[in-house]
């Protein structure tokens, strides 16, 4: 006989049981004629009403289910076979425990996202920066038509970077990970107020707003570390809060509050880096000092 699966008040798939079982189950009152349920051979989940004739009930009467065009009860299911997770994607659960990610742990993300989006903006700005002094080249006296390619170089130079790292932040954390490829490293994410999932043009806004952030002489990411949600200027500007990647999700069991390794690891390499470009600036100065002092 064959083996079936359920879904459970909380989207997770459960099985494999017998038949005798997942009648015994609908006996007892813990499935309902509507649960989902999925045996091999079935093209799709549907409710337990539509393969009643299948199972040890006959001593109940399951009710009909209704019709759809065609003839056949077809259910419009989110739940996939068993192969694949048992989870309405995008679902929101409220209630649990929420770990707002900690300031280092946002610091950690960003020097990732940080890094990507430098190598993506430089190796478009800097073919059009060697551009511009091509144009340049041998040339005494500037033209009208040479004057306007300067402009349109120099501010495709500065603008399409600009373009980048905005579509970049902004679809990340639009996306169905709502986090961008630093943040899905460290195991956070970008929610709105209520939990959800932000939109494209939100992501748009709320990348122009660390731009305000950063020009406050970073105050507006420090707010970070003191404010009650882990807030930054730019999540009040925009109305999101950054959470634990299992934060507003079935599992709130599973988020950490702690640094977390990857986190860790970056930080580290990043104070290391950082002293050796202070040692180097102090051991230039120095020589320097010294070729001034011998003159």
């Amino acid at each position: 006989m064959s083996t079936w699966y359920y879904a459970d008040a909380g989207h997770q798939r459960r099985g494999p049981i017998e038949a005798e079982e997942l009648a015994r189950l609908r006996r007892d009152g813990q499935l309902q004629w509507d649960t989902l349920v999925w045996r091999d051979g079935m093209a799709q989940w549907q409710p337990l009403s539509s393969v009643a004739g299948e199972l040890p009930l006959q001593q109940e009467t399951a009710p009909a289910p209704a019709p759809e065009a065609g003839g056949q009860h077809v259910t419009d299911s989110p739940y996939a076979p068993p192969a694949a997770p048992l989870l309405r994607q995008g679902a929101v659960h409220t209630g649990g425990e929420v770990v707002y990610a900690g300031f280092w742990k946002r610091v950690a993300a960003y020097m990732i996202d940080g890094f990507i989006v430098g190598v993506a903006s430089n190796v478009v700005q800097v073919p059009l920066l060697l551009s511009i002094g091509m144009l340049g080249a041998g040339f005494d006296e500037p033209t009208p038509a040479l004057t306007g390619g300067f402009v349109i170089v120099m501010i495709a130079a500065y603008v399409l970077p600009l373009l980048i790292q905005m579509a970049y932040f902004a679809w990340f954390h639009a996306s169905g990970k709502q986090a961008t490829l630093g943040k899905m490293a460290v195991g956070i994410k970008v929610v709105d107020e209520a939990g959800g999932r932000i939109s494209f043009l939100r992501g748009v806004g709320r990348y122009f707003a660390t731009i305000l952030s950063s020009l406050l002489l970073c105050i507006g990411f420090l707010m970070a570390a003191f404010t009650d949600r882990k807030r930054a200027l730019h999540d009040y500007m925009a109305g999101t809060l950054v959470v634990d990647q299992w934060a507003y999700t079935d599992r709130p069991d599973l988020q950490r509050p702690e640094l977390g390794t990857v986190a860790l690891v970056i930080l580290i390499l990043f104070g290391v880096l950082l002293l050796v470009g202070i040692g180097f600036f102090v051991m230039l100065v120095g020589v320097l000092a010294a070729s001034g002092a011998g003159h």
